[in-house]
């Protein structure tokens, strides 16, 4: 059963608005690959060297596939995985909150779920991706549908949830089979420290693994500058530290 994303009322993730890509960034494009009978796309950030490498699966906030996502792909080609983050959206973003929301409440779940697994097995099938090593990650809306992932794809090597809203159905719960690692804040009015700590207490009480910290002034998008208000650098920089290992342990 698929369900809902529930995300906070108020100034949801970020504005959007587009990064400039810097020069000397990894090897980057858009790709295309099938979704059921559908054609979608994702762009792919390629690391340097041959051979096989993990892979992660980046998913967008609620604003859909911008170059601040576009960004977090290749910072984690640089780190050495073969990273795409996927368009959930079908080409469309969002540069406003109102725009934002339309966009994600007209996005069907079952065909998102479908796009994520087409995700999953399109880097699965690439000659340069270790297939037992795939991971994903998601930021807001995204961060809901990593865990979504996680729940549906038991292949999934680890996922990381970043202030996205929790599932409290231990028949759900018991789906989940990867590692998962979670940052939310503690002044996140959406997704507050309550319902975080009710949903560690059930993952440990089902027997799985989870890494959860609460940021004590951080909100919700704490970690995107271009939340000029909730952007907060100490809880980025430690939450971006504990996301490298964390991939590094599992995937690597």
């Amino acid at each position: 059963m698929i369900r809902k994303v529930a995300l906070p009322i108020l100034s949801l993730c970020v504005l959007g608005m587009a990064l400039v890509v810097r020069a000397g960034t990894p090897n980057a494009e858009m790709v295309s690959y099938k979704s059921g009978n559908e054609t979608v796309s994702g762009y792919l950030a390629l690391p340097e060297g041959g051979g096989k490498h993990p892979a992660i699966i980046a998913i967008h906030e609620f604003w859909g596939l911008n170059d601040w996502v576009k960004e977090q792909a290749q910072n984690f080609a640089k780190q050495g995985y073969v990273a795409l983050a996927v368009d959930l959206y079908r080409g469309q973003v969002g540069t406003t909150p109102d725009e934002a929301h339309v966009l994600m409440r007209g996005m069907p779940d079952d065909r998102a779920l479908r796009d994520l697994e087409a995700a999953f097995t399109y880097l699965a099938s690439r000659k340069d991706v270790e297939a037992s090593k795939i991971g994903s990650i998601g930021w807001c809306m995204g961060g809901s549908w990593s865990i979504k992932l996680a729940e549906d794809q038991p292949k999934l090597a680890a996922f990381v949830v970043n202030y996205g809203s929790l599932p409290t159905d231990s028949a759900i719960i018991a789906k989940i089979k990867a590692p998962m690692l979670g940052n939310f804040g503690a002044e996140d009015k959406g997704i507050p420290p309550a319902s975080v700590n009710a949903f560690e207490a059930a993952m440990k009480s089902a027997g799985k693994n989870a890494d959860i910290k609460i940021y004590d002034g951080a909100g919700h998008a704490f970690q995107n500058p271009n939340n000029k208000d909730g952007y907060r650098k100490e809880a980025t920089a430690d939450s971006d530290k504990r996301i490298t290992a964390f991939f590094a342990k599992y995937l690597r």
